[in-house]
């Protein structure tokens, strides 16, 4: 199948619009036509060569698009059938048959080794390999090849451009919220970093019936939608220590704090934001690796707080995509509010402005 990539043949370098051949879909493979697809963080993270990927080398992992061709043994989906692309799993492991699939066994090596099982490409060049199958996917594309296990059927009007955030970031900021923090109703609830998972965060604290929402953002028109997508305060960190202004609208503190920005120094100081037994989700990726977060051990147990790390907002896509499809119909989760669409062959002006705080959420729309 001949299509075309965003090919980074280096580390933090510019993408550039190549052709690449893309091997037709083994058994238990499904080869999608991609329509849009969002830019993540993650992607930006890999892109950096910080994690040791493979280059030349094909991100993307927010698809959305259209089934050509389905392997041997595929019954999930059809050719011609809208879908929406996500993180991938074995299927197999303990965690997967508890239904979370996001911690599965095999989840570094089926999301991040950017190969099949086997180790071969799934994708080439005149040159050879392009590694492909990052998260499953590699939507950065023309063309896709995924698993049933990360493909999520769409309806007949569902429209792509739109829903194509919701197999990473969205459901890992609505799902931080519902899922990883299980937040209750008349609960309040901080997040730090307006970003597209941080206003995803607002939404699904929206859904939850928190009481409060509180997001801590340094810039003003963030700070503006999140109010205007549900926040009840926004605060801005330069005014003053965050903590004591959060202590001013929740004296006994936040019950849940989502964090977002990765800034250790911000996560370090909402631990002082924490209510008894409130709970601090871990979301946003530090600039190094080795960051490491101070905890104070005494005021942790006195309070009884928890500290949790959470990938893809504790998601059981086969379940919680559903489900995020249904409240978007419904108008719960207007995402298009902070979605910027630019063509394929802008991806990296799009990622420009991403890094500058021009748009919230980039997403690539392919040509049909």
């Amino acid at each position: 199948m001949q299509g075309t990539a965003a090919v980074l043949r280096e580390p933090n370098q510019p993408y550039s619009i190549e052709p690449i051949r893309f091997d037709p879909p083994r058994a238990g493979e499904i080869l999608v036509r991609i329509h849009a697809v969002g830019i993540c963080h993650t992607d930006m993270v890999f892109a950096s060569g910080a994690m040791g990927s493979p280059f030349p080398l094909i991100l993307g992992h927010e698809g959305a698009g259209v089934v050509e061709k389905v392997g041997d043994g595929v019954t999930k989906v059809r050719p011609g059938q809208k879908v929406l692309l996500t993180f991938n799993s074995c299927g197999q492991c303990s965690q997967c048959h508890s239904g979370d699939p996001a911690y599965c066994h095999d989840f570094v090596g089926l999301n991040f080794a950017c190969v099949r099982p086997d180790g071969s490409s799934c994708a080439h060049d005149d040159s050879g390999p392009v590694a492909a199958r990052f998260f499953g996917q590699s939507s950065f594309a023309s063309h896709a090849i995924a698993q049933e296990r990360n493909v999520i059927a769409l309806p007949d009007d569902a429209d792509l451009n739109i829903l194509a955030p919701l197999g990473c970031g969205v459901q890992t900021g609505v799902g931080a919220v519902l899922r990883s923090l299980n937040a209750q109703a008349g609960s309040s609830l901080v997040i730090l970093g307006g970003g597209a998972v941080g206003l995803s965060a607002v939404l699904g604290g929206k859904i939850a019936d928190c009481a409060s929402i509180i997001m801590i953002e340094p810039q003003q028109a963030r700070r503006q939608l999140a109010l205007e997508l549900g926040a009840d305060h926004a605060i801005d960190p330069a005014t003053g220590d965050a903590a004591d202004q959060v202590r001013a609208i929740l004296p006994h503190g936040a019950n849940n704090i989502v964090d977002t920005s990765g800034n250790v120094g911000a996560i370090f100081a909402s631990l002082n934001m924490l209510a008894p037994h409130g709970a601090l989700g871990l979301v946003g990726v530090p600039g190094s690796l080795d960051a490491v977060l101070p905890l104070p051990i005494v005021p942790a147990i006195t309070y009884g707080y928890t500290i949790k790390g959470i990938i893809e907002g504790d998601s059981d896509p086969e379940n919680f995509l559903p489900q995020l499809i249904a409240l978007h119909a419904a108008g719960k989760l207007p995402i298009e509010k902070f979605s910027t669409i630019y063509p394929f062959d802008q991806i990296n002006e799009a990622i420009a402005d991403s890094h500058s705080g021009k748009c919230v959420k980039a997403i690539l729309e392919l040509s049909a």
